[in-house]
């Protein structure tokens, strides 16, 4: 039996959607909460499961305004990918990204003309002047933007490497969603 007048909280979250929008309960104290809730959160928002999350009062767990702020920043900038390509020259380079800018397969498309690989391939080692391309887009295109690259590029096995984007001027990011539309669900 607890003592009257000692606080004690269950360890629990309760995880519920409504309209569209994930939410965390939790029956800890506040500052547990928001350093358990902030973990998980972040955890979750990496995942196209949990699209928006957000943390309300349950009993006694209060998400503070920092925690909101940087677990919708997380969510918001997780929409994006720059995408890295690597090209036999800059000419193959500036075709490839003409057609995924056209496409809007991606925002922009930054080529740096020469850069030097040095890598294996069929148990040699080879070293090779090529053009690096690094795009910016929206992380759900990202397949697309790879089967575009693949089906435009004289390499048999082409480098396509996506990373997520997880901070940035928020402009920029915007113009990046103004750009390449969402894409669509059937």
């Amino acid at each position: 039996m607890l003592p009257i007048g000692r606080t004690f909280f269950l360890s629990a979250f309760i995880l519920g959607r409504y309209g569209g929008v994930w939410s965390l309960y939790s029956l800890y104290s506040k500052p547990l909460c928001q350093t358990l809730s902030k973990a998980l959160l972040m955890s979750m928002s990496r995942h196209a499961d949990f699209p928006s999350i957000r943390v309300t009062r349950r009993t006694y767990c209060i998400a503070s305004e920092i925690m909101s702020s940087e677990i919708n920043a997380t969510n918001q900038s997780s929409q994006y990918s720059a995408v890295y390509v690597t090209t036999p020259n800059e000419d193959v380079a500036k075709k490839i990204a003409h057609g995924l800018v056209k496409e809007k397969l991606a925002a922009c498309a930054n080529i740096i003309p020469k850069v030097t690989s040095i890598y294996e391939w069929e148990n040699k080692i080879n070293e090779d002047s090529e053009a690096l391309m690094m795009m910016k887009t929206r992380t759900s295109k990202v397949d697309e933007l790879t089967a575009y690259v693949k089906a435009n590029h004289p390499y048999q096995v082409c480098e396509v490497i996506a990373v997520p984007i997880t901070n940035g001027n928020d402009a920029y990011l915007k113009w990046i969603s103004d750009v390449v539309p969402e894409k669509k669900i059937n």
